[in-house]
């Protein structure tokens, strides 16, 4: 069984496949280089002699792998068998833990994203807080899996971080519990406009996704949607592409590209999963939405189907393929890059929105006085016998929406504007 990754750490496509070997699709037909082998058995030796705590072939072993396989890129791992059963559990969106997702930048354990509801969100743990220590251990020179480890454990436990943000370092105490993570949340934020969360990509989200769509379509006529993908990591490439799907009908959505053919593929449209083909719709992202949050922005964008706001996306533009091993155990490995309807790689750039528009906190002035026409002595009636308007009828409060959530605000008045300026 193969699983292709968008995500750096959670969800995954399966393809049907029994086994797989990309040996066995190699084009130079090379064989194992005898010297560098000999290298490694003595190192292997030299380790299990004089090492100052002895250690067990199989640690040595699992030791040099996991280190041949992460010092190829952020994304690359391995996996002894327990590991790889652990890893299994976060692809279900259901597991024990705090609920935060990590990327390693630069050397550097960094948020993208808490997970919607999570202890790390409700924490105030942010997008971009690099951890630095997991309870009284350094993540310096951790891999990846070891990290997820450490976070998780039983429910009801704690664990302590230590997070460096702005320059200074912060502690926080987090309670253990299981994460059972609904991707997709639904509303109407007016009487036509429907707003979809997506906070990451499950195996199941584009099924919750197209249920949330006929609800609301049940309930009144879609006129505009907000897509809010801010702060979503990413996940299940498949997910991804049912999302786009429900907004288009024909043509590319992503593809993928590698050294190997198993590496290559494709995602068309299905005009017979299109739910809303010709509404508007307004996609909100942020430095925290990476992966397939990327696909589904850069596949609306390039088909002219949606208006990007927010501020640029993460980059994350590979994919992963979990290998099995003949002895139970795996390889997590970047083995392509995805890419865009328009030919456009997202890996180190991300997306940018067609309206740059960070997220802000509004003040606003009270109280000021005004008058209006309609409130000077001796004026003209209205010309056509409207009703007259004093500054009393005038509503100076903005939406509360302003004041909590102004992106969010700003593509509500787009999706409002919008039919005004085309008809």
């Amino acid at each position: 069984m193969i699983k292709l990754f968008s995500c750096g750490l959670t969800l995954s496509v399966l393809m049907a496949m029994t086994s797989f070997s990309f040996a066995a699709d190699s084009q130079d037909g090379s064989v194992l280089p005898t010297a560098q082998i000999q290298s490694f058995v003595e190192a292997f030796e030299t380790i299990r002699e004089g090492y100052v705590e002895e250690l067990s072939d199989e640690d040595i072993l699992h030791k040099a792998l996991k280190g041949m396989a992460t010092a190829l890129d952020p994304h690359s791992e391995y996996f002894t068998k327990t590991e790889l059963s652990e890893f299994n559990e976060l692809t279900s969106g259901n597991y024990a833990g705090i609920g935060v997702e990590v990327e390693m930048k630069d050397k550097r354990l960094t948020v993208v994203t808490p997970i919607d509801g999570s202890a790390a969100a409700e924490a105030g743990i942010l997008p971009g807080d690099v951890i630095v220590r997991i309870d009284n251990t350094l993540i310096t020179d951790l891999g990846m899996q070891d990290i997820v480890t450490l976070m998780r454990g039983e429910v009801g436990t704690q664990v302590t971080l230590d997070i460096e943000r702005n320059g200074s370092i912060q502690e926080f105490v987090l309670t253990r519990r299981i994460v059972e993570d609904a991707s997709v949340t639904y509303k109407w934020l007016d009487d036509s406009i429907a707003y979809f969360r997506i906070s990451q990509f499950q195996s199941d989200t584009s099924r919750e996704f197209v249920k949330a769509i006929e609800t609301l379509k049940e309930e009144s006529a879609i006129q505009g949607v907000v897509l809010d993908l801010r702060n979503n990591p990413g996940g299940v490439l498949q997910s991804a592409v049912g999302v786009v799907n429900a907004f288009i009908n024909d043509g590319m959505i992503v593809y993928t590209d590698g050294r190997h053919n198993m590496s290559k593929s494709q995602f068309v449209a299905d005009r017979a999963s299109t739910l809303l083909a010709q509404v508007p719709v307004v996609v909100l992202v942020n430095d925290g939405s990476a992966s397939a949050s990327e696909i589904v922005a850069g596949a609306l964008q390039d088909h002219k189907r949606a208006v990007i706001l927010g501020t640029e996306t993460f980059g994350k533009g590979s994919v992963q393929t979990v290998v099995p091993l003949s002895n139970g155990d795996a390889v997590k490995l970047t083995t392509a890059l995805y890419f865009t309807p328009n030919g456009r790689s997202i890996q180190a750039q991300g997306i940018q929105p067609d309206l740059i528009i960070p997220q802000a906190k509004l003040s606003f002035d009270e109280g000021q006085f005004f008058i209006k026409e309609a409130e000077l002595k001796g004026h003209l009636g209205n010309g056509t016998g409207g009703e007259e308007r004093t500054s009393a009828d005038v509503e100076t409060e903005i939406a509360d929406l302003a004041k909590t959530d102004f992106q969010l605000f700003q593509a509500v008045t787009i999706l409002k504007t919008l039919p005004k300026l085309i008809q």
